[in-house]
């Protein structure tokens, strides 16, 4: 998933698991959309959908996304009508979905991977009433809009904690597709880990899909293989975090607190949050103002957040990430302030620059502390 032309060759590549519906019968896949009952008011409830690239039950990206579903529907109550369609993996299915959900009358339409991007903007075209909302994506039309979270940030504050639970600062890092957006992460992971010990190393293991447990798991293995005492993870199961527990390895999960896969091993979380900007969005088209305004938000959003923080983690560590994440709030913190040196010691963002989102959404190298190089692919 990432924002930026770039990414798209690398990102389209990626392919998730089967497809499969969002409810409990054993209708094919994606043919079928969870929805509460409808409404008993008057007047017609506004209906909204949301599409997502894995499972739902999966403590992963698509469980955020409809926790935020269903904090939304709770909130506006018989106002509207949501519904989803999980496990929607191929181009061809996911144009599919969305039209056939557009078909339905839905009137807002959440597509929250970023292979969703050009099969959205075709049906947004045949549907020119329809307000369609894109995760991670960079284009936009009348209809059509993109949001996006800071991931980095909350990234920053767990290499913090991290670093400061290691035993020798030999930090592993499980990651999707070397797009910029996963560097960000890994960098930022990187940077904080090293306020803390500036002798940090991450080793990174890439899988090139977004959701494969099995892939995500061997992954695991190698980095627990090479020593890391800590695994962290951009991939969107929680395969990671089960294997780590398996292993007796500390981790800390990414999307969700991952306390069913890891209940022993489990230190923290870089969460997602995305209840406060569906409500926003469902808001203005219930008033009738939505309009196409790209987000790409943090901290200051509540759009991300260092969760489930082990108590075993130094207090004073503790009390440094919140001061930070205060600080990210306010829009006085940016993670990416030079100098920072890639790993060949070329230096990337001078002395007292900081970094500014063309930077970031074009970053294409490893900081220095992190081994190896970034895929050329």
């Amino acid at each position: 998933m990432a924002f930026q032309k770039i990414a798209l060759a690398m990102a389209a590549a990626a392919c998730l698991a089967l497809a499969g519906c969002g409810d409990n019968s054993s209708e094919p896949a994606a043919k079928k959309a969870q929805a509460p009952a409808a409404s008993s008011t008057s007047s017609a409830p506004l209906k909204a959908a949301w599409l997502y690239p894995s499972p739902r039950a999966d403590e992963g990206w698509s469980k955020q996304h409809d926790e935020a579903r269903e904090l939304v529907q709770k909130k506006f109550g018989d106002k509207i009508k949501t519904q989803y369609v999980e496990n929607v993996t191929t181009l061809a299915d996911a144009e599919r979905v969305i039209r056939d959900l557009a078909a339905q009358g839905n009137k807002i339409i959440f597509a929250t991977s970023f292979e969703y991007m050009n099969p959205g903007l075709k049906v947004a075209k045949e549907f020119p009433d329809v307000k369609f909302e894109h995760c991670t994506g960079y284009k936009t039309a009348d209809n059509f809009n993109y949001y996006n979270a800071r991931f980095y940030q909350a990234r920053y504050l767990a290499g913090k904690l991290a670093a400061s639970m290691s035993k020798d600062g030999h930090l592993g890092y499980v990651a999707a597709v070397p797009i910029p957006e996963v560097l960000q992460g890994i960098n930022a992971y990187t940077l904080g880990a090293q306020t803390v010990n500036p002798n940090v190393k991450v080793d990174v293991v890439w899988t090139n899909t977004w959701y494969d447990p099995g892939k995500e798991a061997d992954a695991t293995n190698t980095l627990i293989g090479q020593g890391c005492d800590i695994i962290t993870h951009h991939t969107n199961s929680q395969a990671v975090a089960s294997t780590a527990e398996s292993k007796g390895v500390k981790v800390i999960s990414y999307h969700s607190v991952m306390k069913q896969a890891a209940p022993t091993q489990l230190i923290g979380a870089v969460t997602h949050h995305w209840d406060e900007y569906y409500a926003k969005r469902i808001q203005a088209v219930l008033d009738g103002t939505w309009k196409v305004d790209p987000v790409w938000g943090g901290a200051e959003l509540h759009m991300v957040r260092l969760s489930g923080i082990s108590p075993d983690a130094p207090k004073a560590v503790v009390d440094d990430i919140n001061a930070v994440y205060a600080k990210m709030e306010k829009g006085e913190f940016n993670v990416f302030t030079g100098p920072i040196l890639d790993n060949e010691g070329k230096v990337q963002i001078a002395e007292g620059k900081a970094a500014d989102d063309k930077m970031l959404t074009t970053m294409n190298y490893f900081v220095k502390g992190v081994t190896g190089k970034v895929p050329s692919n």
